[in-house]
């Protein structure tokens, strides 16, 4: 369908449209014409990424004298491939309307792991390895060596690649990461190296959040962006912890004797050279002298990392005198290793603040805050004269050199944090030592100040006035909508105690009662048998899971929940859970029914949908609030207090209830979908923490359903349930409640009723 936004033509591939997209176009619309940025709040399966992707591609059709650029940030590749389906749906429906002018590039970006085609590189394990391993067929000496010598083996695809030239571009098109292999495949080209030079050209960009937002990845891939380009940070409600792991480094053990033994491989490299090429060392210095600024061009196959630090803190001067010579830098590192090893030997937890913390390495191993804001870069520009090309094994010195280089240039907004074991395992000694990042505002500070509009966007970003203050920018739209539905198709209920009226909770004082973990388990048993089909839960924590699950295991209950349906467990290992998620949809689709345990903060809490009859009921035992003894989360909460006025509580139950919201979404992911959702806590009952919840989930939450015990929730379960299984209008026509909008009704509405719509 064709219809108006203010004075854009909006192409829109479906034949109707739902209220709540009408009125999210018009709040983005408003957005983009004031070039600020915005956060927008909409339930999920409500169709939020078409309705993105139709107004803004819309938008720069109806203005190509300044056309705008659209760069999409995802956080799983499995969302980036969905938003680009949907984009190619859209692109064709462009075309047939308008002909070619409405032709676009579109590109998914992501690691050389998943756009790879050549062989002996994807042989390789995991994504450092990849990238190493295509380090050393594509570094520029090898090709030079490789000219010489044809015994030298190369990447016949960077080869083709390059030998095109020019020539070497995509045609107009919608191409997904699958596309992007199939089409190097076909022409002989290099996928990655294509799309990294296709990236300036696109008209929409689909990538990870880190090419945005970690310095050292954005350095390389996000600089050529142009001003006039939208940001779209989809499923943003953990921006804020994005943010703050791009801008920080751990430090263990391990990390220093990897570090040792990558120095002495770089000193017998340089021996080596003083020997053979000593000339080449000579040019480095020369060139560090004059400033890495000078450094030139690297070729496109030498970029792999820039410097972690922001690009505005960046000195672009001349390294220090005391670093230009190999010997002396790689000596000045050793320094640096032997200084971290003698603070990782502590017994006691440690925090301190970075500038006290470079005090104390100068005074200790006489290296100066310059010395260590310049180490990255040298690190960097040695590797490239030694011709380093097995990265892979070198991570370990490019981490301290990560950890120098922050802890030199930043004074504020960081902690240095030293503990001795892990608090709950304290007796198995395992130090670490943390250079934590707690002001999220750094690393998106430089995306907001650079683009005209950034759209902050996902399910569930209550309470939504939090967001501007933890990120430091000021909105020009902040919007939450509703869900319009022809029927009540969610059911929320807070589950305050058991059938015996005993409260439950997983308050830390009450969560082991063995009368809250029988309540728990008798809730579960008595939804299985009533609930057709999928159920899911989601528990605080592994270990809390673990406990509890044993404690069922030896009263019996989980033995009677397994006679109703099958049992399937989350774990900490990715092919477990991937595993037991096929076998739980396999028990789904064949109508014997399961039961999925997880975790809050696990991996299926963030991109799983339990859709349809895979998730018909969610119980989420408990509130998943943070580790709170955590000395990291501490100094967090601590600096957004000093910094920003926001109260630890706050934080802690904003945390918190987003975290539950988003578990409790995975059950709805469409209007035709219907679920339940089981709040079972008695501290959801307070209004402080309910009210948190996005509105969404709150529109449907009747005072009926608060403060249930087990048997009052049954009823309503079964209610529920019968009332879903009558027939009912999809479109609203008959109850008057339209959830979905024709071309005609567009037409028919006017700029008032769109008005009203957005009150």
């Amino acid at each position: 369908m064709k219809f108006q936004v203010e004075d854009v033509t909006v192409y829109f591939p479906y034949d109707h449209i739902y209220p709540e997209q009408y009125a999210y176009m018009l709040e983005l619309k408003r957005a983009l014409d004031a070039k600020g940025h915005c956060l927008l709040e909409m339930p999920t399966g409500t169709g939020k990424t078409i309705a993105l992707l139709s107004l803004i591609t819309s938008y720069t059709l109806s203005k190509p004298q300044n056309p705008v650029k659209l760069i999409y940030c995802t956080r799983t590749v499995h969302e980036m491939e969905k938003t680009l389906a949907e984009l190619k749906v859209l692109h064709n429906y462009q075309v047939k309307h308008l002909g070619p002018q409405a032709q676009i590039l579109a590109v998914g970006l992501s690691s050389r792991k998943n756009l790879c085609v050549n062989p002996t590189v994807l042989a390789a394990e995991n994504r450092d390895s990849v990238d190493a391993a295509c380090r050393k067929l594509t570094a520029s000496w090898v090709r030079a060596l490789a000219a010489e010598n044809p015994n030298v083996p190369t990447c016949e695809f960077l080869e083709q690649y390059e030998k095109a030239g020019s020539g070497a571009v995509l045609p107009p098109g919608v191409y997904t990461l699958q596309d992007l292999r199939a089409y190097g495949k076909q022409r002989g080209w290099c996928p990655y190296f294509l799309a990294r030079h296709m990236v300036q050209f696109s008209n929409v960009v689909v990538y990870s959040y880190q090419y945005m937002l970690d310095p050292k990845v954005a350095g390389i891939i996000s600089k050529e962006m142009q001003k006039e380009s939208v940001v779209v940070f989809d499923e943003a409600h953990n921006i804020d912890n994005v943010c703050i792991e791009a801008l920080s480094v751990s430090v263990r053990r391990q990390t220093l004797e990897g570090a040792r033994r990558n120095l002495s491989k770089m000193q017998h490299e340089i021996e080596r050279f003083k020997a053979t090429d000593a000339d080449r060392l000579r040019k480095e210095y020369n060139r560090l002298v004059e400033g890495l600024a000078q450094g030139g061009n690297l070729p496109l196959t030498d970029t792999w990392l820039q410097n972690p630090a922001l690009p505005e803190d960046i000195l672009k001067e001349a390294v220090p005198g005391n670093i230009r010579k190999a010997d002396h830098f790689v000596h000045v590192l050793r320094r640096l290793v032997q200084y971290l090893e003698g603070r990782l030997e502590t017994e006691n937890v440690e925090k301190e603040g970075p500038v006290g913390f470079v005090a104390s390495i100068s005074t200790h191993a006489g290296i100066d805050q310059k010395t260590l804001k310049f180490c990255y870069d040298r690190l960097h520009s040695l590797m490239m004269t030694l011709e380093i090309t097995d990265t892979d094994e070198f991570l370990h010195i490019q981490t301290i050199c990560d950890f120098a280089t922050l802890v030199g240039t930043y004074t504020r907004g960081f902690s240095i944090i030293i503990e001795p074991f892990d608090e709950r395992m304290p007796h198995i000694p395992d130090p670490v030592l943390q250079l934590s990042c707690h002001d999220a505002s750094l690393a998106i500070k430089p995306v907001f100040d650079r683009f005209q509009s950034v759209v902050i966007t996902s399910g569930t970003l209550s309470p939504i006035d939090l967001y501007p203050r933890l990120l430091n920018f000021h909105p020009v739209v902040s919007r939450s909508f509703t869900m319009s539905l022809t029927r009540d198709c969610i059911c929320p209920m807070v589950l305050t105690r058991g059938s015996d009226q005993l409260p439950v909770s997983t308050k830390f004082d009450m969560r082991s009662d063995l009368g809250v973990v029988r309540n728990y388990g008798r809730l579960l048993l008595e939804m299985v048998s009533v609930v057709p089909d999928g159920v899911v839960c989601f528990f605080v924590s592994y270990s809390y899971m673990d406990g509890i699950v044993n404690s069922w295991n030896e009263n019996g209950i989980l033995k009677e929940i397994m006679q109703h349906k099958l049992v399937f467990i989350e774990t900490q290992d990715v092919v477990e859970t991937t595993l037991a998620l096929d076998n739980y949809r396999k028990a789904c689709d064949c109508g014997r029914g399961a039961v999925f345990l997880s975790v809050a903060r696990g991996k299926v809490a963030e991109g799983i949908d339990f859709d349809r009859h895979y998730g018909r009921l969610v119980i989420m035992f408990g509130i998943p609030f943070q580790y709170t003894l955590s000395k990291i989360l501490l100094a967090r909460l601590e600096y957004l207090r000093d910094t920003f006025q926001i109260k630890e509580g706050d934080f802690l139950t904003f945390d918190a209830l987003r975290q539950a919201a988003q578990c409790v979404g995975r059950v709805i992911r469409s209007k035709a979908d219907y679920g339940m959702m089981i709040f079972a806590d008695k501290r959801y009952s307070r209004h402080d923490k309910r009210s948190k919840l996005p509105g969404w989930i709150l529109s449907h939450l009747r005072d009926a359903h608060l403060n249930l015990s087990t048997d009052m929730a049954l009823h309503i379960a079964r209610e529920f349930l019968r009332k879903m299984a009558q027939p009912y209008d999809k479109a609203g026509s008959v109850s008057g409640r339209k959830t979905l909008l024709s071309q005609e009704d567009l037409e028919n509405m006017g700029e008032s009723i769109a008005d009203e719509m957005l009150r």
